[in-house]
């Protein structure tokens, strides 16, 4: 019988939602057989593993060291196979600067962008700077830390006098921080799932009354209203899927991803790839699955078979 063990909580500020998502995928995997056991990440993790030698690992981290390639790097050392994306896609699609710069080289729409540091404050006077980013990014402006999952620590500046509070508040998760031209839109997720080729599920459109799809709209019952498939016409929908599948591509994507983007004037512009999505009952993933005809036991299943294969 597989022996499985399902990663989950840390001390990730993403914890709780890691914890619901690690939850219902241990039931989804007991329930198909499998031998499924949780593990709580702390430093006695790799002395578990030793102990328990599971024939694979299912992240169910979110956040930093479960999205950051920290935990993929360490079970590649032990030889332990695990979910998702391998090492490299996910370091370079958690920093948001890094992706971005990716993003450019290989022509994948995406917002406008100015990266900074707390030593460029500090060391260089880059306070300096903030009206001629304003001037360049234009009204307003959305400030991010550059390492940071499930949109925490991102602020929404409307005015020159407002970007200084919002800087402090990113730079407090993240010492580089990304300010990014604000695209008034229509806000889209569209998951990939498999290899040789990866597959676009259909797309969910998010809709929320706050100005962006922050952190308590993401995980808030209720507080947001999701379309699946999207409101948007067969070539628009094709576009999107194909930009996704191609950010998926180029951050070195495998097994399961999901790309946020919004779209203006017909034009998608990719925001994140995110490499671990959420498994819980509000979680995006599993949304766009089901509207495919995968419900949430076989979506777990498939990326367990996925894992195996290798």
């Amino acid at each position: 019988m597989t022996n499985i063990v399902v990663l989950m909580g840390g001390r990730s500020l993403e914890r709780e939602v890691s914890l619901k998502s690690g939850k219902r995928v241990l039931d989804a995997l007991n329930h198909k057989g499998y031998k499924a056991t949780s593990l709580d990440v702390d430093e006695n993790l790799v002395e578990k593993l030793l102990e328990i030698k599971p024939n694979l690992v299912y992240i169910a981290l979110h956040g930093k060291y479960g999205e950051d390639g920290t935990v993929q790097s360490l079970l590649d050392v032990l030889e332990i196979p695990y979910t998702g994306p391998g090492f490299y896609a996910n370091i370079v699609s958690f920093n948001k600067i890094l992706a971005k710069e990716i993003f450019t080289r290989h022509q994948i729409p995406t917002p406008e962008y100015v990266a900074l540091s707390s030593e460029s404050f500090k060391e260089m006077g880059a306070s300096r700077c903030l009206s001629k980013i304003w001037k360049r990014l234009g009204t307003p402006i959305i400030v991010k830390p550059a390492r940071q999952g499930s949109a925490l620590g991102i602020k929404l500046a409307n005015s020159t006098e407002e970007l200084p509070q919002a800087l402090i508040g990113a730079l407090s998760y993240d010492h580089k921080v990304l300010l990014e031209k604000f695209i008034k839109g229509r806000e889209i997720t569209v998951s990939i799932l498999g290899n040789d080729p990866p597959q676009a599920l259909p797309i969910v459109e998010i809709v929320t009354e706050k100005s962006f799809f922050d952190f308590e709209a993401m995980y808030t019952m209720g507080s947001t209203k999701y379309f699946v498939p999207a409101r948007l016409d067969k070539k628009l929908t094709k576009k999107c899927q194909e930009i996704a599948i191609k950010t998926h591509e180029v951050l070195g994507g495998r097994d399961v991803s999901r790309v946020d983007m919004i779209i203006s004037d017909s034009t998608p512009y990719v925001l994140e790839l995110n490499t671990s999505p959420g498994m819980t009952e509000t979680s995006l993933l599993p949304m766009a699955a089901s509207e495919a005809g995968i419900e949430f036991e076989e979506l777990v299943d498939q990326l367990i078979q996925m894992a195996l294969k290798r």
